[in-house]
């Protein structure tokens, strides 16, 4: 538990360059403490607040997960994002997660839950950001600490044979913010 007063509260950057790597490169093996693996499509929104990590239990405000890559995904495919009583829906258009040195490392999609069945699904206030490490398909290595040309190919970042992505999932009139980690799992 953290003491009074303190809250697990990473940025964007930190979320993406530390965290998501670190689960990528499987260096941390206690990062479930802080950021569990788990499938959050099996569970409504409601319900994940009490799944989040030990040190975040006490949170009010924020989660965070990491989410195992569905099969269909690893072959191609659009992501499941449905649960028994809703689904997931993109919001707006990807936008770049940026270094302190102005550098993309990731990419951030925006999702809102509807309940009920597509297309005529109510909107609720839960909302999740996805987080996906990227590099650049250029002659430099991903982490070279470049910056990114103008029209640069990004793709989504394929350390080792597995890939993890971050979501935040938050409820707009209580400000709670769950973020999930997307576990893109070997395939």
């Amino acid at each position: 538990m953290l003491p009074a007063g303190y809250r697990f509260h990473p940025t964007e950057e930190e979320l993406v360059s530390f965290y998501l790597h670190q689960k990528l490169e499987g260096k941390r093996i206690d990062l479930h403490r802080v950021i569990p693996v788990l499938n959050i499509f099996e569970h409504e929104p409601c319900g994940l607040p009490k799944l989040s990590g030990e040190l975040c239990h006490g949170d009010t405000e924020q989660w965070f997960f990491f989410v195992p890559r569905q099969e269909r995904e690893a072959r191609g495919g659009r992501p499941n994002r449905t649960t028994a009583s809703g689904y997931w829906k993109a919001t707006g258009s990807p936008n770049y997660v940026y270094s302190l040195d102005n550098r993309v490392i990731g990419m951030k999609k925006t999702m809102v839950f509807y309940e009920g069945k597509v297309p005529s699904g109510r909107k609720t206030e839960w909302k999740m950001n996805e987080y996906r490490a990227i590099h650049q398909e250029t002659s430099t290595p991903f982490g070279c600490g470049c910056a990114v040309p103008k029209g640069a190919e990004l793709e989504v970042d394929s350390m080792a044979s597995h890939q993890f992505s971050l979501l935040s999932i938050s409820v707009f009139s209580v400000l709670h913010v769950i973020t999930i980690l997307y576990c893109l799992t070997e395939a």
